[in-house]
């Protein structure tokens, strides 16, 4: 045993070959050579590593040969051996030892079918996907029973071992395999049209010596069989099927045969009409030449893409994995090559490789090769994204098999796409060259649009399997992350806003999370998606005041500080009151701070004190200042990205209408307090009653009318509008959430207001109330003034009289008294005419109320229609107006019909 252990492994495994075969150390080179390249290799056997069923054989072998002590000592000795650690591959001694018992003057279960043995050999690697060619369900158990002369151990499992077609890492095609060439073959020589590894395994094989693989048969059987297999056809001329199995072994790999050409007329493989061959095997070898067709279309994909770069890191996955599958195919070739090659040299009278063998064989290799020209068919035109959805699409099948190819062949289309994905949601980085990811970057946008138009999604390129939640999530990871950096100018590294997950570094990993979407990958979208989206609102909140700038505007642009709004129109009325040409703004920007000094506002955030401004409006011929005053608010920075240009200019015809609304309120409040202080002064002058009542009742119906809009503009436009703003900002999960819900909020108060295209009209009227409004100021005020005059008048000459009769001379003289009564009487003919221009204005205004309140009660606005109610609550204008009654009559007949 010491001598045993000191000599080397290759002195061992030629003393085994020396033993096998029983000759000479000189004569076993050949196969000693093969021997060391078999162990040295990688190979792995394609069947079930199972232990139990190898030690039932050997038991069930003993029993055969009437050996029941044998077998009771070998199953009492494997489960010792199963309790110890001795051995670590049990399984391949127990299986070596089986092998080696198998009687070697039994052809069927001796290694004499080389080709089968050499299949079982094929190596696999750690990432290959195993694919058994399994029997079709039309070929029956015994098939190889009744003649077709495969060995006994195939013909039992049902499963062909040159069916074993595995997957492994991309290796190139030999560009040496293209269609069309002629096999040039010499002895020894490799035909340049057939793939390297096609060919070498030949040539190993038939190093092994056919003494060692079936019986030794006569001189005179050996040159008859010998000649025999060099003949292409018999004697009447008909080509044999030798040769064309020979033929299709080469059309399987794209070449034309010396009997089998392409046709390009047909375009498929077929045998020349003047070759003599029976029909069976003519059509057998038409059905059998489709691989080669089949080869030849996904080869062709595949040469002209590999080396297209605009195809994308996508697109060259694609044809990675079909170099794999082609790869594959072309070891299976290789195996039949060999099978082929031993049949010729050995000298035996029975073939085992026929055409209708490997039409058993090749078919599930040609239901493979159709799945991928298929899939080529309906690739082409497609890069990126769109086409791992071209991928992915074909994966949905019933067929395991077809599905396990599949979706091997998307997880290395989808590889690069992951990893687009992973460095965009962890570093925020988009290297996408040839634009195959679904997140499109535009270059030319400044950085104060960065969040709504550098960054977009390109819809056709998102993979079916990611669905548009989870890309929208992803657009949103990414686009922050360059949004802290670039606008926010926040140097936190992209590692500790969200902890960096494992990336698919290897096609493996991208086929784990890939049957894993609604799992591990979701978790890791929405990990980062929540993770970056909280940081970036924090540092919007926390550094730039986004919720306190929000507050501001309501407060400032819509009119929310109330005591800050009335002085300010006080301090401004003098200066607005004059024509617009004759304002500065450095006089109003004055006042403005003195508004805030002198009220609540002072108690602001500087920050927002310091842009709250003044801005004029374009001045149009005849316009007041208070057609052209506005309040205006600085935004820049990340917070302009939430108060873009287009949300400013909304804000700023809200404040507009708002203003002009609270104007109405300013000047009926005058009007209303120019009629109390006024109607003790004016009762000396009983001629003015009449008119001064008819002011009462048209400010009454004025003051309901504004007071019921300003009900309506505060409290149900913009307090419920601004309540839904809050919740939601306060609810927001990201940036794009608080912008559409701000952009919601702008939205409903501009058609609320009545400030959109639909509400034009109604606006229109509106406007025309509130120049009604104005003119009633202007006539009341122009009324009192006259009254006011003629009494100071009036109580002059009753003074000057009283003063005189008091001296002790005469009150008044004839001419005096005259004079005073001509302009009194001069006075109380204007009345009529100040009545008149009254009820005039009165009927103008009733008649816009009535045309608003028909307009109100047609609209689609439910808020709008209520509002004609209260408008009219007591049905004044509804007597007046007959289309008024046809319209609330219609109302409530749809509100009786909906309920």
């Amino acid at each position: 045993m010491a001598t045993l252990d000191q000599k080397s492994p290759n002195v061992l495994l030629q003393s085994l070959c020396c033993r096998i075969t029983g000759k000479s150390e000189a004569e076993v080179a050949q196969q000693f050579q093969y021997a060391v390249r078999v162990i040295g290799s990688n190979y792995a056997p394609t069947i079930e590593r199972d232990e139990f069923l190898v030690t039932e054989k050997i038991k069930k072998e003993l029993l055969k040969q009437r050996r029941e002590a044998d077998a009771a000592l070998f199953s009492e000795l494997h489960r010792k051996l199963q309790t110890q650690g001795v051995l670590k591959h049990r399984w391949s001694v127990l299986y070596l030892l089986l092998s080696l018992s198998e009687d070697p003057r039994k052809p069927s279960s001796r290694v004499g079918n080389y080709g089968v043995l050499f299949a079982q050999a094929l190596p696999r690697d750690a990432h290959s996907t195993p694919f058994y060619c399994a029997r079709p369900q039309s070929l029956a158990l015994g098939y190889a029973e009744r003649g077709s002369g495969l060995s006994t151990s195939m013909a039992t499992s049902g499963i062909s071992s040159l069916g074993v077609y595995t997957l492994n890492g991309p290796t190139p095609t030999p560009q040496s395999l293209l269609a069309g060439q002629a096999p040039q073959s010499a002895a020894g020589v490799a035909p340049p049209g057939v793939s390297r590894l096609a060919w070498t395994l030949p040539a190993s094989a038939s190093a092994l010596s056919p003494a060692a693989i079936r019986p030794t048969l006569g001189p005179s059987q050996a040159s008859t069989r010998a000649v025999r297999l060099r003949q292409d056809g018999d004697a009447s001329g008909e080509v044999n099927e030798a040769a064309l199995v020979r033929d299709i072994l080469y059309v399987f790999q794209g070449i034309d045969g010396k009997f089998i050409k392409m046709s390009t007329q047909d375009n498929c493989y077929q045998i020349d009409t003047k070759v003599m061959v029976s029909k069976s095997l003519r059509d057998t070898s038409s059905r059998l030449s489709e691989l080669g067709w089949l080869h030849n279309k996904v080869r062709k994909y595949t040469d002209a893409r590999s080396l297209d770069r605009a195809f994308g890191l996508v697109g060259q996955s694609f044809c990675a994995s079909l170099h794999q599958e082609l790869k594959e195919y072309y070891r299976l070739l290789s195996v039949l090559h060999s099978q082929m090659q031993v049949e010729d040299d050995q000298v035996c009278t029975d073939s085992n490789l026929t055409l209708r063998r490997l039409l058993v064989w090749m078919y599930d290799p040609k239901v493979r090769l159709k799945t991928l020209a298929a899939l080529v068919d309906f690739c082409q035109g497609r890069k990126g994204g769109e086409l791992a959805s071209a991928v992915h699409a074909y994966g949905k099948t019933g067929d395991p098999q077809m599905r396990a190819l599949v979706q091997h062949i998307l997880s290395l289309v989808s590889h690069p796409i992951l990893n687009f994905l992973y460095r965009w949601i962890y570093d925020g980085e988009l290297e996408d060259t040839y634009h195959e990811f679904f997140v499109a970057s535009d270059p030319n946008v400044k950085t104060d649009r960065l969040w709504h138009d550098k960054y977009s999604l390109r819809k056709s390129m998102i993979p079916s399997f990611i669905t548009m939640d989870q890309a929208r999530k992803v657009l949103l990871i990414g686009k922050s992350i360059n949004f802290l950096h670039q606008v926010c100018h926040d140097r936190t590294p992209p590692g500790k806003i969200t902890p960096a997950s494992n990336s698919t570094d290897t096609p493996k990993d991208a086929a784990e999370m890939l049957s894993d979407l609604e799992g591990a990958f979701q978790e890791k979208i929405d990990a980062a998606y929540f993770d970056t989206s909280k940081y970036l609102l924090d540092v919007l909140n926390r550094n730039y005041l986004l919720l306190e700038h929000l507050q501001a505007m309501r407060r400032y642009l819509l009119l929310g500080q109330g005591d800050f709004i009335r002085h300010l129109m006080d301090l401004l009325k003098p200066e607005l009151a004059r024509p617009a040409t004759t304002l500065y703004q450095h006089n109003l920007t004055g006042i403005l701070e003195t508004a805030v000094r002198a009220t609540n506002a002072q108690y602001d955030n500087v920050e927002i004190l310091k842009r709250l401004d003044v801005r004029l409006l374009e001045v149009s011929p005849g316009d007041t200042g208070w057609d052209v005053f506005s309040l205006d608010y600085h935004v820049d920075g990340p917070i302009a990205t939430v108060f873009t240009r287009e949300c400013m200019g909304h804000y700023l015809r809200v404040f507009n209408f708002l203003w002009r609304a609270k104007r109405m309120e300013y000047i009926l409040t005058d009007i209303w307090k120019g009629q109390m202080c006024n109607a003790k002064l004016l009762k000396t002058m009983p001629e003015l009653s009449g008119v001064l009542h008819q002011c009462h009742i048209l400010a009454s119906e004025m003051v309901h009318f504004i007071h019921q809009m300003q009900y309506y503009i505060t409290f149900e436009v913009l307090e419920c509008s601004w309540d839904e703003l809050w919740n939601k900002v306060q609810q927001a999960q990201d940036l794009d959430h608080i912008i559409a819900a701000h952009e919601v909020f702008l939205d409903t108060i501009i058609s609320r207001c009545l400030l959109d295209n639909n509400s034009r009209s109604l606006l229109n009227q509106l406007r025309a109330i509130f120049d009604q409004i104005i003119e009633f100021q202007n006539a009341q005020d122009s009324l009192y003034r006259a009254a006011l005059e003629e009494l100071a008048l009036q109580l002059q000459f009753e003074e000057k009289k009283q003063q005189n009769q008091e001296e002790g001379q005469w009150g008044v003289t004839a001419e005096q008294e005259a004079e005073e009564k001509r302009r009194i009487r001069e006075f109380q003919e204007t009345i009529p005419k100040m009545c008149s221009q009254l009820r005039i204005l009165t009927h103008f205004y009733q008649s816009i109320v009535q045309q608003f309140l028909v307009l109100l009660t047609t609209s689609s606005d439910e808020s709008l229609r209520f509002l004609s109610f209260r408008l009219d609550f007591n049905e004044h204008y509804r007597a007046r107006e007959p289309r008024l009654r046809a319209s609330l009559g219609a109302t409530r007949g749809r509100r009786m019909s909906n309920i």
